[in-house]
């Protein structure tokens, strides 16, 4: 879920009814909070893929941004999209005051929460997109150089259906499986919640025993996908469970070394770059 400042319901918010569903319940998207302009599409728009045009407002207790970050890492994007690290009003105000202006340049009298990640147009100070796949796609797909050597092709089209499919279990079978798994009220809706979880990480488990990655032999973006929610899973959700579940839940000896294989390459990392984070705290939590 993205981040909101201040704390708010946000246009992705949960919905709390029916907390033994098997799929999270999204609130609808309620203009104005939900920005969905791309890059490279319509370009009669106004919205080039140019480079150093757009910054990127990125929280560090997100994982959507956590995702962000690893992508832009992994296609050599830092000296060409700019960064910047957004909390709290008290805690970033110079920064969630830009992004709070990049809202309201977009929609008149805005008066709708505050959200990151967020993708924004430096030439006209506006959001462009705050819907996190897009910002995703547009990064991998119009923004960086696919025929750079050395950088994946995080997005083939080959594969894009499959990215978005595990994208989805991710989500569903995982993530808010591990929700409720820990904090649902009643014991059927836990054990339910926490079989989802065990079949969906055993699925994943397998599929690591025949390729390196998660789809295939190449590195796409399912991986930063799949490794950034088994370090939400490890660090947020799996601690909420009681001791036989969290250690039903480590038993997937392919995933702990697929994490650890992973968090040894430079782009990986399971916190938003400490380079970052200290040059934000010099710098007024900007940096390019």
């Amino acid at each position: 879920m993205s981040e909101t400042f201040p704390v708010s319901s946000g246009p992705a918010a949960l919905l709390e009814p029916d907390p033994c569903s098997p799929r999270p319940r999204i609130a609808p998207p309620a203009p104005p909070h939900r920005f969905r302009s791309r890059i490279g599409v319509d370009l009669a728009g106004g919205f080039y893929p140019v480079p150093h045009r757009y910054r990127l407002y990125l929280s560090a207790s997100c994982p959507l941004s956590l995702r962000v970050s690893i992508t832009l890492d992994l296609l050599g994007l830092r000296d060409t999209v700019a960064t910047t690290l957004v909390g709290l009003p008290d805690d970033t105000p110079e920064a969630y005051a830009a992004l709070r202006g990049a809202y309201e340049a977009t929609w008149h009298r805005y008066s709708g929460p505050v959200d990151a990640p967020a993708l924004c147009d430096g030439w006209t100070g506006r959001v462009v997109s705050n819907h996190t796949p897009d910002i995703l796609r547009d990064l991998a797909g119009h923004l960086s150089d696919g025929s750079a050597a050395g950088r994946p092709r995080l997005r083939p089209a080959a594969l894009a259906t499959d990215i978005d499919a595990l994208r989805d279990l991710l989500d569903a079978d995982v993530i808010h499986a591990a929700r409720q798994a820990g904090t649902a009220g009643e014991a059927e809706c836990r054990d339910a919640a926490l079989e989802r979880l065990l079949t969906a990480l055993g699925r994943l488990d397998r599929g690591l025993t025949a390729a390196p990655y998660a789809l295939g032999e190449e590195l796409t973006a399912a991986d930063v996908d799949l490794w950034v929610a088994l370090v939400q899973l490890d660090t947020e959700h799996r601690p909420l469970l009681d001791a036989d579940a969290a250690d039903r839940v480590s038993r997937h000896g392919q995933l702990r070394a697929y994490v650890r294989r992973l968090h040894a390459h430079p782009a990986f990392h399971t916190t938003l770059p400490e380079a970052l984070q200290d040059e934000a705290s010099r710098e007024g939590v900007e940096v390019s």
